[in-house]
Parts: structure tokens; sequence; C-alpha cells
């Protein structure tokens, strides 16, 4: 009898044991965070923005494989993808959805009030229809702007170009972001006392007609941090140095790949600083509602020596130490 009550005893032990291993082990697996990244299209400005997000994320112990699972879906500028990706991510009650550009965000963010999203590669939230205010945003979204140094930029164009009488501005008409950026050109287009012209476009279909209508009304050529665009950058390229027209843009990794020359953002940090902002969220820290919009805190000179040679444009001496290096 004695035998059987030890033996019993011991059994109950084992179970005991086993189930709060077992609740442990759920407990362990349910503190590993999901992260849906929704990414408008791939190109060099927006994939280095979504490195810097999973750099910070890693710096600060969310790490993919042990305590993090990261979902990345790339739309590839096609808002019915942009859809797709956002049910899922709704579905599936991911944690938190980083939105890489305007129309990520938007997508996402028309799909839920609840999952906290982090923006980046945004110009304009509050013109975007994300938040209430940059200050004290109010919903469930939150991140960096990428709102361009634009008047300093058309100094530099002025600068590079001290000849142009007139400088055209090409940009997406359908991005809000774009949109925001033209208007604040042309004002600093206008104040030096230049003339202003302006070509847009709706998808990439549109960019080689559309360059080569613009470059034949103008003597320089200013494009914004443009999705549509950047990802069309040999084809502007292809045409802006037939016609020697010099060009300056939004970012460097357009110039990168064919422009002439930016004082841009750097994409890496402002991704960087989303992360550390969703860090916050996901420690339960803080709530996008309470979380004002960031912006870049570095800027770098970027110019396209190639380009330069090619379009018979000669570098001033104390900007030839931003010449890009291949």
């Amino acid at each position: 009898m004695k035998k059987t009550s030890i033996l019993v005893f011991i059994l109950v032990i084992a179970l005991v044991t086993t189930l709060a291993m077992v609740g442990c082990s759920s407990k362990a697996q349910s503190s590993k965070k999901v992260v849906g990244v929704i990414q408008y299209v791939e190109h060099i400005a927006l994939d280095s923005a979504r490195e810097g997000f999973v750099k910070a994320l890693n710096d600060k112990g969310y790490v993919e494989g042990k305590n993090l699972t990261l979902d990345v879906q790339n739309a590839q500028a096609d808002q019915s993808n942009l859809s797709t990706i956002s049910d899922r991510f709704v579905s599936n009650k991911v944690d938190l959805v980083l939105a890489i550009a305007t129309p990520a965000a938007q997508a996402i963010a028309g799909k839920t009030k609840d999952i906290p999203i982090v923006g980046t590669a945004i110009t304009d939230y509050v013109a975007a229809k994300l938040v209430n205010s940059n200050e004290k945003p109010g919903g469930n979204v939150t991140g960096t702007t990428d709102m361009n140094p634009i008047k300093e930029q058309i100094d530099l164009l002025v600068k590079l170009v001290p000849n142009a009488k007139t400088v055209g501005v090409l940009y997406t008409s359908s991005e809000t972001n774009s949109v925001v950026q033209a208007q604040i050109a042309k004002q600093a287009i206008e104040a030096k006392g230049l003339k202003y012209v302006e070509v847009t476009v709706t998808n990439s279909n549109d960019v080689q007609q559309a360059t080569q209508n613009i470059v034949e009304k103008c003597d320089a050529l200013y494009l914004p941090t443009d999705n549509v665009l950047a990802s069309s950058m040999p084809i502007i390229h292809g045409v802006t140095v037939q016609s020697k027209t010099p060009v300056i843009c939004g970012e460097s990794g357009m110039v990168q790949n064919g422009g002439l020359a930016t004082l841009g953002i750097n994409y890496y940090d402002l991704g960087y600083k989303a992360g550390l902002m969703a860090v916050k969220i996901l420690n339960g820290e803080a709530k996008p509602a309470d979380m004002s919009i960031e912006g870049a805190s570095k800027f770098d000179f970027a110019i396209n020596g190639d380009v330069a040679n090619e379009i018979g444009l000669k570098i001033p001496d104390d900007l030839t130490q931003y010449i890009i290096k291949k």
C-alpha cells in the first residue's frame, strides 16, 4: 500500500512538473513578437530604411528566430498587392506593422485601427491623413518622416548649374508625398527668381515620355523622393544624359542610379529611428497615439562623378569630396 502511494505521489509530481514546463514553454512562445513589414516598392532608399529598422530591433534585443518573427512583404508598387498584404497582417494579428512609404502606410492604416503601425520614408503624415498632427498622432500610426531639405537642395542646384533659368520638377501625381514636395520646390525655385515648370506621371510606364517632355522645357531637373521615379532612375538617366540635363534628386539612392547630386536624407538612419520607436511600442512603454513624428537628423551630400562627366559638368572644388566612389 505504501509503495502504491509513493508511486502515485511520484506520478503526480511528474505530471505537475510536465504541465509547468508546458506552461512555461507556451508563455515563452507567446512572448515572441511578430512584426509585419509592408514595403511599397524595391529601391535603394526604401531597402536602406528597412535594414536600419531591423538593425535597431536587433540592437535592442529583438532578434529574428529567437524572440522575433519578421514577415517582410514587398508590394512592387501595386495597389492590389498592398491591400492583400494588409489583409494578411490583420488576419494574422501581427503585433506591429512597419509601413515603408506613404502608399504602404495608407493601405494598412485603412485596414486596422488596433494594430500599431510605425511608418518610415513618409513625407507628410498629416497630408496623407495618417495622423491628426505630427506632435500628437492620436491613432495607431506614428513613425519617421523623410521630408527633405528641399530649399537647400534647390540651393545646391543653383550652385551646380549657375546659368539655369528654368527648373523642371518631375513627380508622380498620385503620391501625396511627391505633391507636397513639388509645392515646396516650386516656392524655393521661384524665390530664386527662376522659372518653374512641371510634368507629372501616374506610373512607371509614363516615365520615359514624361522625362523626354520636361527636358525640352528646362535647364535643370529636380526630382523629389518619389517612389515611382526612384525605381525608374535608369530610364531617367538614359534620357537626361542624352539631353545633358543636370538632375538634382531627393535622396542618394537616386543619385547612385543615375542622378547628378543631392543633399539628402540618410534612409538607413531614418529606418533605425523608426525601429527605436517600434521597440518602445513592443515593450509596452509607449503607444503610437502619443508618439510624435520624428524627422531625420542626418543629411548627406552625394554627387555622381560619372554623370557629371557624361553631361560635361564641372563639380566645384569644395564639393568634390562628396563624389560617390564606385
